[in-house]
């Protein structure tokens, strides 16, 4: 796939680096890194998930698990039963709110398979910050006899479940790094040394407060980190994990994404961090490499995370990689429901989405579950998807 910009692609891409320019030259000559990849990412009209291109699928720039195969929906709502189930003999209602809902996919895998288990939802909701993604969530679902919401904004209150499929990976970071002995804030400043656009390049910030650092890095031996050791730390997602505790009344929520426990996230080995950017299915290392254009994301470091929830008044109810979550769920037995093995013209695309989902060269190790719940009387033996041995965090 030819991965070469097309002229107006350019030039739109060069309307945001002005915008971002602007920006360091309102703030003394440098942003955080959190608010270029913000902008980056959001910035209206221009960012990448506001300025209404493929994202998703062959033409876009990556693929998600729901749109790989139906499966991945059909899977979850096996974890999901036995809490609708409990739900519903409280007298509560049904309801599901799902974050970043992409093309639509999950939200149709999902509704599929709880209308074939014959549970009827009170209401389905989606939030999300893409305009064009939310037309083609409304496209896809607009014929469904559910009641689907669209919403603009956090509900103060909510019981229910809520899912969130690669929805923490696209969260702004701050990137640090080691230097003297402390940890520093990564900053963005103009490169001026290119002539012919506007470019940026990291400079140096000012030094990272001890308490906004992992444990796992604070507790951590100082030479186990050498200066130049670059990584990032995820504010924005402590503040959200802590913003759905608040919302979150009775019920269970439910993550998906890519990413390590703080022993291998802050790895030796891992030693210039996990930013990352995608373009036509193409990974990028470097994060300026034509903003608005290019997907950035950062890989989550569960450690921090799943202590900030519980430290909030989340229940902790499993973690484990994505391979084992959907086998001890019964994504097998799911996909012999949906073609017979004996014949393969129908049963190889299965297989494929299967192959995909599951293999440790694909999603199936680096993509990891978190469960955690808020008043909900439920162990995580109950749990389909997470009565396996979980992972350690």
């Amino acid at each position: 796939m030819d991965i070469t910009p097309s002229t107006e692609e350019i030039a739109h891409s060069q309307l945001l680096a002005s915008k971002i320019k602007a920006e360091i030259e309102a703030h003394q000559g440098s942003i955080s890194f959190a608010k270029y990849m913000e902008l980056a990412l959001y910035a209206p009209g221009l960012g990448y998930y506001a300025a209404g291109a493929t994202k998703l699928g062959k033409q876009g720039d990556f693929t998600t698990a729901p749109e790989i195969s139906p499966l991945f929906g059909a899977t979850i709502v096996q974890t999901l039963l036995p809490v609708l189930e409990k739900l519903q003999a409280k007298g509560l209602p049904l309801q599901i709110l799902e974050f970043g809902a992409g093309s639509g996919a999950l939200a149709e895998s999902i509704l599929n398979s709880l209308s074939d288990s014959s549970i009827k939802i009170d209401s389905y909701n989606i939030l999300d910050l893409s305009a064009d993604l939310i037309d083609r969530q409304r496209q896809r679902l607009h014929s469904r006899p559910e009641n689907i919401q669209w919403l603009s904004e956090l509900p103060s209150h909510f019981v229910g479940v809520i899912i969130a499929n690669e929805v923490l990976d696209a969260m702004p970071v701050d990137l640090i790094t080691k230097a003297g002995g402390c940890w520093q804030y990564q900053h963005v400043c103009l490169d001026n040394e290119n002539k012919e656009a506007t470019s940026f390049k990291l400079c140096n910030g000012g030094i990272v407060p001890h308490h906004l650092l992992p444990s796992y890095i604070s507790a951590s031996d100082t030479e186990q980190f050498i200066d130049g050791y670059t990584t990032e730390i995820h504010p924005n997602g402590s503040a959200w994990i802590n913003s759905l505790s608040q919302v979150l009344q009775e019920g269970l929520f439910l993550t998906f994404d890519y990413g390590f426990p703080a022993h291998e996230y802050y790895h030796p080995q891992r030693s210039q961090g996990t930013i990352m950017g995608h373009y036509r299915h193409h990974a990028i290392q470097d994060p300026f490499y034509f903003p608005g254009l290019c997907d950035l994301t950062a890989h989550v470091e569960w450690s921090t995370l799943t202590k900030c929830a519980v430290e909030n008044g989340f229940e902790f109810l499993g973690y484990t990689n994505q391979a084992s979550y959907l086998l001890d769920a019964g994504i097998g037995e799911l996909a012999l429901s949906y073609a017979d093995p004996r014949d393969p013209v129908r049963f190889m695309p299965v297989s494929n989405g299967l192959q995909k989902l599951l293999s440790e060269a694909e999603m199936g190790e680096l993509f990891k579950v978190l469960c955690l719940g808020k008043n909900l009387e439920i162990s995580e033996g109950e749990l389909p998807g997470f009565r396996a041995r979980p992972r350690a965090l």
